[in-house]
This record gives C-alpha cells, sequence and structure tokens, in this order.
C-alpha cells in the first residue's frame, strides 16, 4: 500500500486508520465500477430506471444526506458551541416532515427526471428551467464545499505530512471517477452501503469509550478540566491526563444553554452583554431553524432521488423511513462533542483541519493501545463513507443539471440518448474539478457552518418554489421565477458576502461589530429571505393571474390524485429519454 503514496506522507501514519480508510475506499470504487456495467440507458444514469426499492432508497437517501456535516460537524460543532449546535441535527431530520406530508408523494407522480423538468413541466416554460438549472449549482457547490473540508481534514489526519488541499484533490478525483461511470445507477447501491458503514462507525467507537471513561453524565459535569459529577467512574480520574481547558473552550454556563455562542457570536463581537444579546440569540435560532427545515425539503440532489422509487406511495414510504433512520443516526454525534469537550479541549486552541471538527476522528484514541487506533480507523473509514457518499449525490445532481437540462433540452433537444450519456461523464469531470477547487479554499470555515449556508439557499429558492407549486394552482410562471430569482439571489449574495469576510477576503469586522443585527441577517438570511420569496410569488401571481397554465386543473390531479386511478403521467416519456427503445 505504501507504493500508492509519496514516503513523505507515509511517515507517522497509523497503519490500522489507514488501512480502515483505504479498505472503505477500494471497496467503494471497486462497487461503483461494478453498479456501472448496469447503467445501459440514460434512465439509468438519470433515475436509475424508476426500480428502486423503498428500503434500498430509504438506505441510500440516508447515506447521502448524512454528510460530512452530519459526521463530523454535529460533533465538532456541539463541542465548540455546546447545546446550542443541537438544533442542526434536530432540524435536519425535522426536514423529512416537510418532505413527507408536502412534497415528496406529489413530486414522484408528476415523473420528472431532475427539478428543473418540474419547473418546466408544471408552467409549460422552457426559461425557468434554465432558472431553476443555476439554482442546483449554486446549491451544490455551497454543499460540496464543506465536504470536501471533510475529505481535506480527514486525509491530513490519517497522511500528518499531507497538505489539506491534497486531500481534496484525491478524494474529489476518485468520486469524479465514480459518478463518471455509474450515474445514479451507480451510486445507489454505493450510497445505501455507506450509510449502514457510517451507522456503525459512529455507534461502535462511542460504546467503547463511554465503556471505558464513563457515560454521557459523567462529562456533562466537567468544569476546567476537573471532575465535579457525584459518582464519577474512577477510570475517568485515574486514566486521563487532565489538562485544563484552553481559553477557546466555552463556560459551562453558555455551553449547556440552546442560546449559546453560537446564536449570541454576532451580538458579542458587538460587545452587548449575554442580556442585550438574547433577542438576537433567538432571531438567529427561528432563522437557522427555517433554514435547516425548509432547506432539507428543498435540496435538488435529495429530491431527485425520489424519481427513482416507482410511484408516490414509495416515496413517501422511502421518506418515513429515512426519518427513522437518520433519527437514529443523530444521537450519536452530540455524545461525542461532549466527551471531546472533556477529554480532549487541546482541540479549542487548533482551527482549520486540525480543530474542532475533528474530534470524531481523534477522540476513539483516548482508549490508547491497538484499539484506539482500530476505533478510530472505524470512525475514519465512516468519515470517508459521509464524504464521500453526499459528494457523489451532490455531483450526480449537477451533472445531470449540465448533461439533461442545460445539453439535452437546451442546447441539443434532439440528441440521442448516447450523446447524453457521453455528456454525463464529461460534465461530471467539470463539476468534480470546481468543486475541488471551491473546496481546497475553505480550509478555515466549520463544516456545518457551510452546510447551513447551502441550506439558507435551498429554503429561499427551491422550498418555496416547490410548496406553492405543488399545492396553489394559482401560480403562474412569472410569479414563481420572481419569487425563486428574489429570495435564492438575496440568501446567495448574504452567504457570500459572510464567506468573504470570514475568510479575511474583505475586511468588514469593524461593519458588523457595529451592526450586530445585519451580521445575524446575513448570516442566517432564512427568516428574511423565506417569506421574501412565498410572498412575491403569490403578489405577483396574483397580478399575473391571466398567465396560469391552461391545464392546471390536469396537473394537479397528475400530482395529487392517487396512483390507482391510473391518471399518473411520466412528465419524461420513454421515447424522449431513450429508455431501451
Amino acid at each position: 500500500m505504501t507504493s500508492l503514496l509519496p514516503l513523505a506522507f507515509m511517515e507517522g501514519v497509523d497503519p490500522w486508520i489507514f488501512g480502515f480508510s483505504f479498505i472503505t475506499v477500494v471497496v467503494t470504487v471497486w462497487m461503483g465500477f461494478r453498479s456501472a456495467k448496469t447503467s445501459k440507458t440514460a434512465s439509468d444514469f438519470f433515475v436509475a430506471g424508476r426500480s428502486v426499492s423503498v428500503g434500498w432508497n430509504a438506505s441510500a437517501i440516508s447515506g447521502e444526506y448524512l454528510s460530512a456535516a452530519s459526521f463530523m460537524g454535529v460533533a465538532g460543532m456541539v463541542m465548540s458551541s455546546g447545546y446550542d449546535a443541537l438544533w442542526y441535527p434536530v432540524c435536519y431530520a425535522c426536514g423529512y416532515l416537510f418532505l413527507l406530508l408536502f412534497i415528496a408523494g406529489p413530486l414522484r407522480r408528476f415523473g420528472a427526471y431532475t427539478i428543473p423538468d418540474f419547473a418546466e413541466g408544471r408552467f409549460d416554460s422552457p426559461l425557468f428551467r434554465k432558472i431553476a438549472v443555476c439554482f442546483v449549482l449554486f446549491i451544490g457547490f455551497f454543499y460540496t464545499m464543506p465536504q470536501m473540508k471533510g475529505a481535506g481534514t480527514t486525509l491530513a489526519y490519517i497522511f500528518p505530512g499531507m497538505p489539506y488541499w491534497g486531500g481534496v484533490v484525491l478524494v474529489g478525483a476518485v468520486i469524479t471517477l465514480n459518478v463518471a461511470l455509474g450515474g445514479m445507477k451507480g451510486i445507489t447501491l454505493v450510497q445505501a452501503f455507506q450509510y449502514w458503514i457510517k451507522m456503525f462507525a459512529i455507534c461502535v467507537p462511542i460504546f467503547v469509550v463511554m465503556s471505558v471513561y464513563g457515560f454521557y453524565n459523567a462529562h456533562l459535569g466537567v468544569n476546567d478540566g476537573r471532575p465535579v459529577a457525584a459518582g464519577e467512574p474512577a477510570a475517568l480520574v485515574q486514566t486521563v491526563e487532565r489538562k485544563p481547558l484552553s481559553e477557546k473552550a466555552p463556560a459551562d454556563t453558555p455551553w449547556i444553554s440552546p442560546f449559546g455562542p453560537l446564536t449570541t457570536k454576532a451580538a458579542k463581537a458587538a460587545g452587548l452583554s449575554e442580556e442585550q444579546a438574547k433577542p438576537y440569540s433567538l432571531l438567529y435560532t427561528y432563522s437557522l431553524i427555517i433554514a435547516l427545515v425548509c432547506g432539507t425539503a428543498g435540496l435538488p440532489h435529495i429530491l431527485v432521488r425520489f424519481y427513482t422509487n416507482p410511484d408516490g406511495v414509495a416515496a413517501k414510504k422511502t421518506t418515513m423511513w429515512v426519518m427513522i433512520l437518520i433519527g437514529v443516526f443523530y444521537v450519536f454525534p452530540p455524545v461525542f462533542g461532549v466527551i471531546g469537550r472533556n477529554l480532549m479541549p487541546e482541540l479549542y486552541a487548533a482551527t482549520g483541519a486540525k480543530g474542532t471538527d475533528k474530534v470524531v476522528l481523534e477522540l476513539p484514541r483516548v482508549v490508547g493501545g491497538v484499539w484506539g487506533s482500530i476505533l478510530s480507523g472505524i470512525t475514519c473509514a465512516g468519515a470517508f463513507a459521509a464524504f464521500m457518499s453526499t459528494f457523489s449525490g451532490l455531483l450526480v445532481s449537477m451533472t445531470g443539471a449540465l448533461a439533461h437540462d442545460v445539453y439535452g433540452r437546451i442546447l441539443r433537444p434532439n440528441s440521442t440518448p448516447q450523446e447524453r450519456m457521453f455528456m454525463f461523464k464529461v460534465s461530471a469531470v467539470i463539476i468534480g474539478a470546481v468543486a475541488i477547487g471551491l473546496g481546497s479554499q475553505v480550509e478555515q470555515l466549520q463544516i456545518n457552518f457551510m452546510v447551513g449556508q447551502a441550506f439558507a439557499i435551498a429554503a429561499a429558492s427551491y422550498f418555496p418554489l416547490l410548496f406553492m407549486s405543488v399545492w396553489w394552482r394559482g401560480m403562474t410562471m412569472t410569479g414563481a421565477a420572481t419569487g425563486m430569482l428574489g429570495g435564492g439571489l438575496a440568501a446567495l449574495a448574504c452567504t457570500t458576502i459572510i464567506n468573504l469576510s470570514d475568510l479575511k477576503l474583505v475586511n468588514l469586522a469593524d461593519f458588523w461589530k457595529a451592526n450586530p443585527l445585519l451580521r445575524i441577517l446575513c448570516e442566517q438570511p432564512a427568516i428574511w429571505t423565506v417569506p421574501l420569496a412565498i410572498t412575491l410569488m403569490i403578489v405577483v401571481s396574483k397580478l399575473t393571474a391571466a398567465k396560469v397554465p391552461g391545464d392546471i386543473r390536469m396537473k394537479m390531479l397528475v400530482l395529487h390524485a392517487p396512483e390507482k386511478l391510473g391518471l399518473k403521467q411520466e412528465y419524461i416519456q420513454e421515447h424522449q429519454a431513450g429508455m431501451g427503445h
């Protein structure tokens, strides 16, 4: 194995950690190659032949959804910001309730390949497809950046001599190859398999750590590195080399508050007291909840997976099982954060790829010896599965937008299925290269923070479009496009400004200090961009009511009528897509 990497990177590498990670990558690539042999038609590449069962699809969606943000970012943010960060896993899971109730079934009944397909078909507007494609790419690239941060962080941990950008390039190249070869059908089996890898990798090491160093409650009662909880296990006191928490570690009181350092940082940066900062904290929290819940219901790479189900009933069952699978998973990352806060306080002082985002990878090593290395190797394998599966899904979603929507529908509507499949492979390489370039620039940003921004853009663009289009027959193309552009571009502009500021590319520190409210409304814009999008859709649709599609009643029947009535119509017909005909 050592011949595969420069010797400089192999110095100081733990063989167990390297071994588990290497096996995960090899198995993933092998499964991708094997599945690629079954991807023969355009339908296979874009929607896996619409033949994925409920169990497989629920596992695949969960594998795709549980990204580096879920596997590494939640634990790192709980460790750095405390209970404040629990809004992330709770709302990540809650978003699927919105999907189950309002979107999953109708979306599948419409029978498209991509969300831009739905946008064009619902409003009979090729122009709207172009707008929708742009947001697939905006959301996708914002979401790939934290996956690349996870890749760079994990590789830098496994190979101490490897620079952060080296991990981003290596992992990005492997996943791009996998997607280019097999498309949606090629990655479905891989993503389902990777969910169960992640589940195993997140729960087994933490159970072992707790059996040695005490359970969750014992670590909650630790202050300044000294055990204060009554009845704390002797092993915790005797075995762990006590280190005082660094200055960067949060104090106990705000750490256990649901409105702590995460949601009050903008106000506190302006010199406000904790009492003065509380209204800002509530505003930030409500905005975060809206972004994560509505954003989950507006993520193109998740929504497109419902088109792989045979029908709307299967799509709704799939959504219910996804809620169960990811809900069980999210029990564990916060436990890593709490125990890591006590046992590995040195991570607070580090930044970038060496900071708290690494706690899931590092914590199992406190067990010591070979067992510590084995457990850390297992979590590293889970981290690989996390960012590989999510990046695969994002890549398929964005590649499908380019190959199917831009090339196959806009530039060359008469292209053959073979030409579209070839363009799928070319587009995968282009998108992969851009994602790698962006990911190499975000080492200093927190994984979960970046994901929250991607969700805010999805919440202000795709969620209003889908929710209103499915449930309100009076919506016009002009209204839908105005709302999507107004809310989505506002969220995109805000998140871009915040990232440029946090990366010190633009100096706005004094401005943010003087205007904490503007900082919060920019950092988490969903609280005003989502209502803005919906309001624009309603007002402009009312003003252009004459432009409501003439066949809207039939379309609403297709969206909502049970399949048994026989009204379902596949928007992408077999002869159009080249499904073997």
